[in-house]
């Protein structure tokens, strides 16, 4: 029988100890993974991946290290810590490192509550398999999709625990379903492809693999005879597929690693509008069968929720133990970390204020301007949000779609952008970036 988690952090404890250390924080992860992918209806490709890792970060007064392995022996583990402590003693000093307080550390939480953990046998390859082969058929089905790129299942199962000599000691399992499939529409140089997917915690809540090849196939016809758009200022509704890449922009800024070192275009908007005053992004690490959900992070602390922008105005940033400490002020208990790096700060569940209004009705009232539905590349200034991206969806004319587009240019600025944006009410959810449909007039398209 393979060794508890619980039994490996504390092994990972005990010889960081004895190699000298004055404090230490271990993590460990087991892992299983599944993944079939099929094409023209049979098996082309089966994975499947088992195994443990584990990771130890040390404090040599203000200089610290991190160390990892995927070896469980005893040997591995003094060797880890030994090597650790030599690396730490080499390292520069960090005034801001360090444990947190004991008293900072969670001490009860729910974990049931939070219901991470799919406990229903895992599925075999064939129930994987099939659920392929179903939505390749369904994409297929569609009159004018040409073939299908890719058909693909998943299952995923993690059991994670983390020791802190300072006193904290917490673990959780969790499990992850999905189902994805990749259409092609049209005929040589013409063809174009779109996808739809899921992933959910628990087998129950994941969608019919017919909805979701029918949709990938669906999506993928709206694509055909792509135009370039004329080039101007024009309203940009930005599908709820990919309009989460917005708030995540600003997520991005007030990220606790950004503000420490200044290079954020919201640095100095603590306390100012940042959305429209009717909107509000809220943080909450507790939402049930939620990806992004953790009863406490990576640095031992309680996860809770908060609130980031309050109706329309910034109201902090999203901090670890160390970003706190160089910025006076306290963890937002945000720490992520994995057995191979430190802690850095990262947000759990995030959920924007929703409109009234469906993207339908956005579309009606936009007049003449682009849907996107895909983006690639981009180039944002993280010091001035200045917004740069490549762009394709479908054309609006009078409120009306009128045909897909492509190869064009986004352009502005992120202040300016999310100040102004118009939510519609299509967000999904179960996911962890729960961001609606996400209108924003007056940007500047380059296409023809």
């Amino acid at each position: 029988m393979s060794q508890p988690l619980d039994a490996l952090t504390r092994s990972l404890l005990r010889a960081a100890g004895k190699a000298g250390a004055d404090g230490a924080d271990a993590k460990a992860v087991r892992a299983t993974s599944v993944s079939v992918d099929v094409r023209g209806g049979a098996l082309e490709q089966a994975e499947r991946a088992e195994g443990i890792d584990i990771g130890l970060r040390v404090f040599v007064g203000q200089r610290s290290a991190n160390v990892s392995a995927s070896d469980t022996s005893e040997r591995t583990i003094e060797e880890m810590a030994e090597r650790a402590v030599a690396m730490a003693k080499e390292a520069p000093e960090d005034p801001h490192s360090g444990l947190a307080a004991p008293d900072q550390l969670a001490t009860d939480w729910d974990i049931d509550a939070l219901e991470l953990y799919d406990a229903t046998p895992e599925p075999s390859p064939a129930d994987l398999q099939q659920d392929a082969v179903l939505a390749e058929a369904a994409a297929l089905a569609v009159k004018g999709v040409a073939q299908v790129q890719s058909a693909s299942a998943g299952y995923s199962a993690q059991d994670v625990h983390f020791a802190t000599t300072n006193g904290f000691e917490g673990g959780y399992a969790r499990t992850d379903r999905g189902l994805s499939c990749v259409a092609i529409a049209g005929k040589s140089s013409g063809m174009e492809r779109d996808y739809d997917g899921d992933s959910r915690i628990f087998q129950s809540d994941l969608r019919d693999p017919h909805d979701i090849g029918t949709s990938a196939g669906e999506r993928a016809l709206r694509r055909l005879d792509a135009r370039k758009p004329p080039t101007g200022a024009y309203p940009v509704l930005f599908d709820e597929r990919i309009s989460s890449s917005l708030i995540g922009h600003l997520l991005g800024a007030v990220n606790g690693m950004a503000i420490a070192r200044g290079a954020s275009w919201l640095r100095d908007a603590l306390g100012q509008p940042v959305l429209p005053d009717s909107l509000s992004l809220i943080e909450d690490p507790h939402r049930p069968r939620t990806s992004g959900s953790r009863p406490f992070d990576g640095e031992g602390l309680p996860t809770a929720r908060r609130l980031i922008v309050e109706d329309g105005v910034l109201q902090g940033w999203t901090l670890d133990l160390a970003t706190a400490r160089k910025l006076g002020l306290s963890s937002t208990g945000n720490a992520a970390r994995s057995t191979s790096s430190g802690p850095s700060p990262t947000n759990w569940n995030i959920e924007l204020t929703q409109g009234e209004q469906t993207s339908d009705d956005l579309i009606r009232d936009m007049g003449t301007g682009l849907l996107v539905t895909s983006m690639i590349g981009s180039t944002i200034n993280p010091n001035n949000g200045d917004y740069s991206r490549g762009a394709s969806g479908l054309w609006v004319e009078n409120g009306e779609i009128t045909h897909a587009v492509n190869e064009c240019t986004i352009a502005g600025n992120l202040r300016d952008m999310l100040r102004a944006i118009v939510p519609a009410n299509d967000a999904r959810a179960h996911l962890s970036r729960v961001v609606p449909s996400l209108l924003v007039s007056g940007m500047t398209l380059a296409g023809a």
